[in-house]
């Protein structure tokens, strides 16, 4: 709703500059024709302070604006570049108002156009405007910002939803890497009781193995001894 209440007061201070101009027109008429200006001199000071006001009111609400991010830096560097000329065209009636301009009178058209050359009047109010909003009404304009602003929002849910999936994934990876390792730590243990159960295995084997070679050999002596026995048994 301040978006709308900005356009507003713009385009209210848009119709203040357009009034000033044609009642400095018609003022420097009345001069040349030797009226009475008077009235339209106090009138003049009056519109011109206010003029100076609304412009004063207009930055300091953008201002605000831009710095609570109620507006996209865009559209408040389009709303900086409408007040800055707003500010110049306010500078240049003041000018013409007090007649310090070194320029021949400029003509009513040139007042409205914001310029004193001889070229063709240009509306100074559709000046920087972009193509996407000109010609548009407060209500479209918030709509086009709104849907814009509806996309951004679109867009950063789901960026956010990847990154929540991402995340998951990430979690769920961390825990089948914990499981393999507690696997791996186990088969390392298995591994280790089993290389032990060999190494005593392998040295019980040999162990036997010397008892039956010494087995052996007692075994051809005591048949030795009595072959030698039934020998002399028989001589």
């Amino acid at each position: 709703m301040s978006q709308d209440f900005w356009l507003q007061n713009y385009d209210a201070a848009c119709r203040l500059a357009q009034e000033i101009a044609e009642n400095i027109h018609e003022r420097n008429r009345q001069q040349r024709t030797g009226g009475n200006p008077a009235k339209l001199n106090m009138t003049l000071r009056a519109s011109l302070q206010k003029l100076k006001q609304n412009i004063a009111q207009l930055r300091e609400t953008l201002n605000r604006a831009a710095a609570q991010r109620q507006i996209m830096q865009a559209e408040a560097d389009r709303r900086q570049n409408l007040v800055d000329d707003l500010a110049t065209r306010e500078t240049r009636l003041n000018a013409s108002f007090k007649g310090d301009l070194t320029e021949a009178e400029p003509s009513r058209s040139s007042l409205m156009a914001g310029g004193y050359g001889s070229g063709p009047a240009v509306n100074p109010w559709l000046v920087n405007e972009p193509e996407e909003t000109r010609g548009l009404g407060f209500g479209e304009i918030k709509q086009q910002q709104q849907q814009i602003i509806e996309a951004q929002d679109a867009g950063l849910d789901a960026l956010a939803s990847v990154i929540s999936r991402q995340k998951q994934m990430g979690q769920d990876i961390g825990n089948e890497l914990d499981e393999q390792n507690e696997i791996i730590d186990d088969i390392t243990q298995l591994v280790d009781k089993t290389d032990s159960r060999i190494k005593n295995e392998t040295r019980r084997v040999r162990l036997l193995d010397k008892k039956s070679t010494s087995c052996g050999m007692w075994v051809v002596i005591v048949l030795l001894l009595i072959a030698i026995i039934v020998v002399a048994t028989w001589q």
